[in-house]
């Protein structure tokens, strides 16, 4: 800092350093070294943290700019606006909408040094056990793979050309305020219980508020889908009518689209019932505040996110970008993330950089042989706690259907809005 005041940089006098010895002997390399290595990484606000950019940027020099947006702004950027970032990690189920735009690259698997370890959830649908699970909606199988490196069409075998590589996943289900409840939840049903008049919340995010309606109408009984991530329009017209219905009765208290909003609404109390991520249960818990992310008899909805680079990223930004993605499969950036209640795509490395009884809890389902700490070393959960749903096999092999663009996805938004606004 008193270089800098006495009108002298150090990185100037790096810089010149560094061309007088390129002049030398090897001038374009030492001109590239000194260009920072900065990548801009488009996405919600889920898995971005200021723990993973400071770990990244000590452990590989590369320097994460965060571009926070919601679900459904990552998808217009991606179509709209290709050049505003560099990597973005988006769910599987967007893809439907932004593969045929041409705007992301096809993923090499050939660079992702761990692309053997990732889990079969996600290449072939099932558990490491062989376990198949529910596989209604855009499961990531689906959409895993392209034709090729240049292709706009989706495999259906697996290629060396990926359309995303994985990083979270999970099996999202409502979350609750027991101590406010003072009852068992056991269904999807419970969020249109008129006991919880004005103090419910649905996520508003069309393809996936849909789907938790979805979970909701076939607790209820009314209908059974075919496909919940392909209604009909008939079916879509049902759907949204009931949630009309619910929303003139005054069962609603918010409809949410931020991470923190529906933070705020459950640490409040002004909800009892949401939909809801597991992060943000979590992040209720760390403020000393009981929530749960409670197991439903009808199942899990799922959801899947990924890695990809934008149509224009090449060069040395390209090499760090592969370089970024094999650092984030690693396993210090999925331990990271498994404390926060998500899955990691490479469970090996997850492992190895968790303590035994973390994984044990957190993966396994057994009791907490201690006390549980948030990422940021709160108080989560008192040692003999048992993580909600159980553990991995117990809640992904729970899934009853994945997030999901609709063939009738516009006629579906269209619907949904009119919803919001009724």
């Amino acid at each position: 800092m008193s270089d800098e005041l006495n009108g002298v940089s150090r990185r100037n006098i790096i810089k010149g350093a560094g061309a007088l010895a390129g002049a030398a002997a090897f001038p374009m390399p030492a001109v590239h070294a000194q260009e920072p290595k900065v990548l801009r990484y488009l996405g919600t606000a889920v898995n971005q943290s200021a723990e993973i950019a400071r770990k990244v940027e000590a452990d590989l020099g590369i320097k994460i700019e965060y571009v926070a947006v919601t679900t459904d702004d990552v998808t217009k950027r991606v179509i709209t606006q290709p050049g505003s970032y560099d990597l973005v990690d988006t769910e599987y189920f967007s893809l439907k909408k932004l593969v045929p735009s041409g705007n992301l690259q096809a993923m090499d698997a050939n660079k992702i040094k761990l692309f053997d370890k990732i889990t079969p959830v996600f290449t072939k649908g099932e558990l490491p056990s062989g376990k198949r699970i529910g596989d209604q909606g855009t499961a990531p199988r689906k959409v895993m793979f392209l034709e090729g490196q240049r292709s706009t069409k989706f495999s259906s075998a697996p290629t060396e050309w990926a359309t995303l590589i994985p990083t979270v996943y999970n099996a999202d289900t409502l979350g609750i305020r027991p101590d406010l409840i003072g009852r068992p939840i056991e269904s999807w049903a419970e969020l249109l219980n008129s006991q919880f008049k004005g103090k419910a919340a649905i996520l508003n995010i069309p393809s996936i508020g849909i789907m938790d309606a979805a979970m909701v109408v076939e607790a209820t009984g009314k209908h059974t889908y075919a496909d919940k991530g392909n209604m009909t329009r008939a079916e879509i017209d049902m759907t949204t009518n009931l949630l009309k219905e619910a929303k003139r009765s005054g069962q609603f208290r918010a409809f949410w689209t931020d991470f923190n909003e529906s933070v705020n609404l459950m640490a409040s109390g002004e909800t009892v019932i949401q939909s809801m991520w597991s992060p943000a249960v979590t992040a209720v818990r760390s403020k000393g505040i009981a929530c749960k992310f409670q197991p439903l008899k009808e199942g899990y909805r799922s959801w899947a996110s990924g890695f990809a680079l934008s149509r224009g990223v090449s060069g040395r930004k390209q090499e760090w970008a592969y370089e970024f993605i094999n650092w984030f499969l690693s396993g210090w950036a999925g331990a990271y993330l498994n404390r926060q209640g998500y899955y990691s795509a490479v469970l090996d490395t997850a492992k190895a950089n968790m303590a035994a009884d973390e994984w044990a809890y957190w993966m396994e389902g057994k009791p907490a042989a201690q006390d549980i700490k948030a990422p940021d070393g709160t108080l989560l959960e008192k040692a003999g706690s048992v993580r909600d749903g159980g553990s991995y096999d117990e809640r992904m092999g729970g899934v009853a259907c994945w997030n999901s663009v609709m063939d009738e996805n516009d006629y579906m938004v269209r619907k949904w809005n009119e919803f919001i606004a009724a």
